[in-house]
């Protein structure tokens, strides 16, 4: 089991910045998040001790460097540190590269990995990089972590153009037959293509972009209500549902309590900046 609470712990206030698929964040939480599954690819950091992870047997492992794959049921408990969590999506080219790179559902990695990143994420909710300097930390991080060269294969482009469709709907209404019909493929072929590709059902990775939509405008200082309103979920508490099951807390407790801001997506920036 996990250890109490620790009351010398100030409440989770972190600084998160945010993009289009992923977000990092930065802060010290005394509480444990409940089992809980995500289509990220998540980075547990334990800056200056140990976090713990629980698999889906239920035992847990104490961590200074961790890796969760995608779509893994997992719970999460900062055991008191000073924490750094990175969410990279799995579907993008650096994302697919560490997807590949590390095949267990929670991988334990060596602290040094990271080593020339450490002091920037020590001193990441003091001096607030901007958003280039918070591009290289995030790729430099998530690169260290990748092993041989880069996927060569990318995406089966009806799929590419499938999450394209998805990313650029603001109906929130979307169906497997509109987008199957709009790569011209049967609904039955694109079902299994998709979840081939991507590894989550259509309906399920729909659900992940919404949520990453309802972010982004809670995150930008919308209600609850008009953030589930323009994300397409039925109304606030369906949202706050889909945002417990997929990473264990609230919406209000993940960003109103502490700083989030909106960045451009690092490894766009620091590609171009290269």
């Amino acid at each position: 089991m996990p250890p109490a609470t620790r009351p010398d712990i100030v409440p989770w206030t972190p600084l998160v910045y945010f993009w289009e698929g992923g977000w990092i964040g930065v802060g010290r939480s005394p509480s444990p998040v409940p089992r809980h599954e995500h289509h990220a690819v998540q980075i547990c950091l334990g800056l200056d001790g140990p976090v713990r992870l629980q698999d889906e047997s239920g035992r847990w492992t104490e961590h200074r460097l961790a890796v969760v794959q995608a779509d893994v049921p997992h719970a999460f408990d900062p055991n008191g540190s000073l924490v750094s969590l990175l969410f990279v999506d799995p579907d993008g080219r650096q994302g697919r590269w560490l997807r590949d790179s590390l095949r267990a559902p929670i991988t334990d990695l060596p602290l040094d990995r990271v080593a020339p990143h450490l002091p920037a994420l020590l001193a990441f909710r003091e001096e607030r990089p901007g958003p280039m300097a918070a591009a290289r930390i995030v790729t430099g991080v998530v690169e260290a972590l990748c092993q041989g060269p880069p996927p060569l294969r990318g995406l089966d482009e009806r799929v590419a153009r499938a999450l394209e469709l998805i990313r650029a709907d603001r109906s929130g209404r979307l169906t497997l037959a509109t987008v199957a019909g709009q790569v011209f493929l049967s609904p039955s072929r694109f079902a299994h293509l998709f979840t081939a590709e991507v590894g989550l059902p259509f309906r399920r990775y729909l659900l992940w972009r919404k949520l990453n939509r309802a972010m982004a405008e809670f995150g930008r200082g919308a209600t609850l209500s008009a953030a589930a309103h323009a994300a397409g979920f039925a109304d606030s508490a369906h949202l706050t549902r889909t945002w417990r099951a997929m990473f264990g807390i609230t919406p209000t407790t993940m960003v109103r309590s502490g700083e989030f801001y909106e960045i451009p997506a690092p490894f766009e920036l620091a590609r171009a900046a290269a």
